[in-house]
């Protein structure tokens, strides 16, 4: 008996990395942030064309989304088409090279760009609906840094430092974020060495527009800082052994337990952004030397996740 064919369109399916970025495609404001940059990008009067900026940007984001070094990204394009597709760089025609890449980091990095990429994509989210600006929510993260001395230098990094957490030490930075209490969506982002307390940089993460704020055990006492503005109200969790010393069967300390709960609730949107970078972005160790670096690097991570957080929403008001 003649055994039967099966004939299938692989064409059809599409892979994971596909899907994300077909969606972030849509999601991204393309056109704003082209708008954005574009004063700080050279028009290429002379010399070698440069790639349009549109390209540069996307190629960029590339970077953040899958941990790509400027050589890595080189490389990436022969081995992978996909992204010369989301690229958008014509096909037999000249590649960005490694040194391109970087001058255009370079670029960005010299004139702050980081930061006003975040608040544009804030300013579309907020124009959807999407970010609210009525309490936050702030939290941090360590983010590791080679402890290596294999280089020019001899030398670790002077501008990350070790910090404890429990009985364990971690040598690199620290990423403070606030987020909006309602979204979970980050709104400011600062960059500190490891050893710099959550505390110190609490009150620097407000915007100004909430009247509450919310915070863990470790910003016990921010209310207290010289910093500090009495037009916000701070909801900090009681510290671990204070709220586990509660007695159950007392009626006041089992309102105190459920109050701290609510608190939880909302604290817990903080650690979503943490998520998306450290998981979904893979960043989980700083790419280069120094602070200002590694944190326009941060502030770009973070407003790519804000988009990534509501991707469906986006989506969906484009159907």
């Amino acid at each position: 008996m003649k055994q039967a064919t099966l004939n299938l369109d692989l064409s059809a399916k599409k892979t994971r990395k596909q899907v994300f970025l077909d969606q972030m495609d849509q999601v991204v404001p393309w056109a704003a942030l082209v708008e954005l940059i574009a004063p700080y990008y050279p028009e290429g009067k002379t010399g070698r064309p440069p790639f349009s900026l549109l390209t540069m940007l996307r190629i960029h984001f590339m970077q953040q989304w899958f941990t790509l070094s400027d050589p890595a990204m080189e490389e990436a394009f022969f081995d992978t088409p996909l992204y010369r597709e989301f690229a958008q760089v014509e096909e037999f025609a000249r590649l960005p090279d490694e040194s391109t890449i970087l001058r255009f980091r370079h670029r960005l990095e010299k004139h702050k760009l980081a930061e006003q990429i975040l608040q544009t994509v804030n300013q579309l989210l907020t124009e959807r609906g999407l970010l609210l600006k009525a309490g936050t929510a702030v939290d941090a993260t360590l983010i590791a840094a080679p402890t290596s001395t294999k280089n020019k230098d001899n030398k670790r990094d002077p501008e990350m430092h070790s910090s404890k957490k429990g009985n364990q030490w971690y040598f690199g930075m620290k990423a403070h974020i606030g987020v909006d209490a309602e979204s979970g969506l980050v709104h400011t982002v600062r960059g500190t060495s490891g050893n710099i307390s959550d505390i110190a940089e609490a009150n620097s993460l407000l915007h100004g527009q909430e009247g509450i704020a919310y915070g863990d055990a470790g910003y016990q006492g921010v209310e207290k800082r010289p910093d500090a503005t009495k037009e916000v109200t701070w909801h900090v969790a009681m510290r671990p052994g204070k709220r586990r010393a509660l007695n159950k069967e007392n009626e006041a300390d089992v309102l105190i337990d459920k109050a701290e709960k609510l608190k939880a609730g909302i604290r817990a949107k903080v650690e979503h952004p943490f998520r998306v970078i450290k998981r979904q972005f893979g960043y989980v160790k700083v790419r280069y030397r120094g602070l200002k670096k590694n944190t326009a690097q941060l502030v770009t991570l973070f407003a790519l996740t804000n988009l990534w957080m509501v991707r469906g929403e986006l989506m969906g008001a484009k159907a």
